[in-house]
């Protein structure tokens, strides 16, 4: 039989989480976010969950093509535009709408022999600072824009850098949204600004509201601002399980250890179980002991590093468990259990994107399919 590794993907939990972003934004369309191959997920495994959307957002040509093949015919936006003069004819035969954020990108433009001019979407750098123009040069790339044939319809966007928390003790998104305001209030053309993040927190807020938003993380039941809020909070749905089984059990005496390294020590006799999982399937390798695990839906912990292709898990308080119990490392459990990832991802010292996105190759993936 296979090594009893999975991971599942929940359509249903897509759809729900994508209806989430559609209930906190009423007046708005919403862009789901695909990049990085959905967030490790797969395009062609969320593509059907996802149809609810009003565009499809990512970065890569051969995404975008992916989704052009899976049968979509609306909007789709390179989040990053195009990296070379070229990329624009395929933006071309694909329809695809792009962002235009440096002066790189006009000169690609006002060079291109098109018949179809092109949807862009113009990027204002409002404090991030990674990408875009800054406010005094923004009106003057519009300009620019707005005189080319190859431009049809242009849109403004910018991107929340604290959106999921306050900045310096202040509100996270007021000394951005004041910027984009005072340089682009008299300029015509959709909007498009909200994150996750903003999605979630701010949506309540007039000022914030705008024609797109796009949903990432939440598409995919990652908690932007976690831990200060859950996802019972915002009401989303894990849409990735990784769940493995115990292979062995090993009863050790106090003082004995486990692990490379020996970095957990028991301080009286115990059970320990050695689940079917390591870093070499995605999982991360710097989790401490006391990472959150489920067995057979009950929350327990890991003990010790993480080795390549396996890892330990305490049994104490569950004598019922042992060789072939299920283990969830994230996501939906049995029982109606649930391990958020965003505890994972705490515990490891980072946050849920790093952990979707970086699920191994190796790993079998299965699909829970739409009713």
């Amino acid at each position: 039989m296979p090594r009893p590794i999975e991971a599942i993907i929940h359509q249903p939990a897509l759809a729900h989480n994508l209806h989430r972003a559609q209930a906190c934004a009423p007046d708005a369309k919403v862009w789901a976010v695909v990049k990085a191959n959905a967030y490790g997920h797969g395009i062609d495994r969320v593509f059907e969950a996802l149809r609810a959307a009003d565009g499809f957002a990512l970065l890569d040509l051969n995404e975008a093509q992916q989704l052009r093949d899976l049968g979509w015919r609306g909007p789709v936006l390179l989040l990053e535009g195009c990296f070379e003069t070229r990329d624009l004819e395929l933006c071309s035969r694909l329809r695809l709408w792009h962002v235009v954020h440096c002066e790189q990108q006009i000169d690609a433009l006002a060079m291109h022999k098109t018949h179809e001019p092109h949807r862009v979407f113009l990027k204002m750098n409002s404090g991030m600072n990674r990408l875009g123009f800054g406010p005094q040069a923004f009106r003057a790339a519009w300009t620019r824009l707005n005189a080319l044939p190859q431009v049809d319809e242009i849109s403004l966007m910018t991107h929340f850098s604290d959106a999921d928390g306050p900045r310096f003790g202040q509100d996270g998104i007021v000394h951005q949204m004041s910027r984009f305001q005072a340089a682009t209030h008299d300029l015509l053309g959709e909007r498009s600004l909200s994150n996750s993040a903003a999605t979630l927190r701010y949506h309540q807020r007039t000022e914030v509201r705008a024609d797109w938003v796009r949903a990432g993380i939440m598409t995919y039941g990652g908690v932007p601002d976690f831990p200060e809020h859950n996802m019972q909070h915002w009401q989303l749905r894990p849409a990735m399980t990784l769940r493995s089984r115990i292979i062995a059990v090993q009863n050790i005496e106090a003082g004995e250890t486990v692990g490379y390294g020996s970095q957990f020590r028991a301080e009286a006799p115990m059970r320990v179980g050695t689940v079917a999982c390591g870093y070499a399937d995605g999982y991360p390798r710097h989790c401490p002991t006391d990472t959150p695990v489920l067995i057979d839906g009950q929350r327990s912990r890991t003990l010790g590093r993480v080795s390549m292709d396996m890892l330990g898990v305490d049994l104490s308080g569950l004598p019922q468990s042992g060789v072939s119990s299920e283990v969830t490392l994230w996501g939906q459990g049995p029982k109606g259990s649930v391990l958020p990832i965003d505890e994972v991802a705490r515990s490891a010292g980072t946050i849920s994107y790093e952990l979707m996105c970086a699920l191994a190759r190796r790993v079998p993936v299965s699909i829970e399919a739409l009713a």
